[in-house]
């Protein structure tokens, strides 16, 4: 087996999942550092990233988000099969960007003046936030929230 000691940087594809053992996994999507040199169709690089150490798996697990910028450094493990995605064991992570704000698909998100809301389909009372994401607490609906 090949491996290596380094430092990738890549978008999250997925949301981190929790794996056995107090690990977590999520693969990381690579752009050539050179790009202008590549194919304008060639693909992207798929690294399946994996770590045990406590606090990154805490950070995987509860603060990162598809579509964030990452530098994850670690021993990475070259596929034995031609297809198959390389295998990076992560023992550093360094959030470089965060993605977009993730698309709600069973909630929506609606304004009320300086407030923010998120309408769940499954709850009576709604989440209120400031425009700037600071937590407010619990209105019974939307009209109860003064502007």
């Amino acid at each position: 087996m090949d491996t290596k000691h380094c430092a990738v940087d890549g978008w999250v594809d997925a949301i981190p999942i929790p794996g056995p053992r107090g690990t977590a996994s999520f693969d990381l999507i690579v752009r050539p550092a050179d790009i202008d040199t590549v194919a304008e169709d060639a693909p992207d690089t798929v690294v399946a990233c994996t770590s045990g150490d406590p606090r990154i798996t805490h950070e995987l697990l509860n603060g990162i988000q598809p579509g964030d910028l990452l530098r994850v450094t670690g021993t990475l493990v070259q596929p034995q099969a031609p297809g198959e995605a390389a295998r990076l064991t992560v023992d550093a992570l360094e959030v470089l960007d965060t993605g977009r704000i993730p698309v709600l698909r069973d909630m929506v998100m609606d304004r009320y003046g300086d407030y923010c809301v998120i309408f769940d389909a499954d709850r009576d009372q709604v989440p209120v936030f400031t425009a700037l994401g600071q937590w407010v607490g619990l209105a019974d609906n939307p009209d109860a929230i003064a502007l």
